[in-house]
């Protein structure tokens, strides 16, 4: 078993020599709008998943994983090549899931963005149910008993009615 940063190290590697490889060395045109966002490698070392984004409809993203499973051959070689390690990792393409939660992120804060105008513009034009100050407060001629008792042993401390 490898250490997991030993394993991280490897994993940016390979993502690095994978997208080398798309643009310099396997030219299909199903790849060309292919960008490779990560790697991920098994602790052994033995197994990669390499993630990868394509510019364009769900037509263009078939025939790139199929472009992709065709050049599979080509890019382990590579990959063998460039890192040194004593067994090459298998490589599986997977496609990316980011861009498409982003969109729907954005989605669903842009529907947030519009019911908090909306509500706020219902708030400008409403007024209160009740009153308008719902707390109660004494009445300005009354005076409260116990604030009362309180400020007279205020002023006398020592002395007290009976």
């Amino acid at each position: 078993m490898a250490d997991s940063a030993r394993a991280r190290r490897l994993a940016k590697r390979i993502a690095q020599i994978v997208a080398s490889g798309l643009e310099h060395e396997v030219k299909d045109p199903r790849l060309a709008m292919v960008t490779i966002t990560d790697a991920r490698l098994t602790a052994d070392l033995r197994d990669a998943t390499v993630y990868y984004t394509v510019f364009g409809d769900d037509t263009d993203e078939s025939a790139t994983a199929a472009a992709l499973h065709s050049a599979t051959g080509v890019l382990r070689s590579r990959v063998g090549q460039q890192t040194g390690v004593r067994f090459t990792p298998t490589l599986t393409f997977v496609a990316d899931s980011i861009p498409g939660n982003a969109r729907r992120l954005d989605e669903v804060l842009a529907q947030a963005k519009e019911a908090d105008a909306e509500v706020a513009r219902l708030a400008s034009t409403a007024s209160p149910a009740g009153e308008v100050d719902p707390y109660r407060r004494p009445d300005e001629g009354e005076e409260d008993t116990e604030s009362a008792a309180a400020t007279d042993e205020e002023r006398e401390p020592g002395h007290r009615e009976a």
